[in-house]
This record gives C-alpha cells, structure tokens and sequence, in this order.
C-alpha cells in the first residue's frame, strides 16, 4: 500500500477518489489507503472479472513484458517504469485511438479547470 500512497498522492485528489481491486490477499492492508490518501477502496465481487473490465485487459497487455512466472523482484524501476509509459502511450479503439495518457491529462484539466 505504500507503493500505491508514494505513486498516487502526487496526482490531484480529483484524480484518485476511489480505486477497485480484485480479491486478492495482496489488498488486505486497503484501510491503509483511506489513511494515506483519503481513497476508498472497493473489492469486486468472487468470480466477476467483468467488474474490473480494464484491469483484465491491462494484465494482459502486462504479459508481452511480464511473464505470468517471472519473479517481479527481479525487474528494476526503470524497466517498469518503460513498460508503464508503452502502456499508457499506446492509442486504443476504445478511447477513439487517443492514449490513455491524453484522456487522463485531458479528463484532469477539465475538472481543474471547470467552475
């Protein structure tokens, strides 16, 4: 959860008011997120992937960089940090072949900017 805390508290509270995870014991520590952050967490339901539709489809996306075996520690930040800017960089059908990156800075400059 402290990863999370470090990666999301630069952003505007805007920008993470909530965020979803799967049921995995990786998340128990998720109170740890409404201290740190202010961010409440919701868990999808047992067996409803539907529910966290993009996290599927960035997981597979992962899995060209990062084998479903591989050991994560043996990745350093900055290979991780190349594969998070592929990712975020690549245009999709279903944002009108417009980045990720541009529809968060686009969507976030709106509700700054917006009364």
């Amino acid at each position: 959860m402290e990863g999370l805390i470090d990666s999301l508290s630069p952003l505007p509270a805007e920008a993470r008011r909530s965020i979803t995870f799967d049921r995995g014991t990786e998340f128990t520590a998720w109170r740890h997120l409404k201290a740190g952050l202010g961010v409440d967490a919701w868990f999808c339901d047992p067996k409803s992937p539907w529910q966290k539709g993009t996290v599927e489809n960035t997981n597979n996306r992962l899995r060209r960089y990062l084998p479903r075996k591989a050991d994560p520690t043996v990745f350093t930040d900055r290979y991780l940090r190349s594969i998070c800017d592929r990712l975020n960089n690549t245009p999709r059908k279903c944002l009108g072949y417009q980045t990720p990156a541009e529809v968060f800075r686009l969507n976030l400059m709106e509700r700054v900017t917006s009364p």
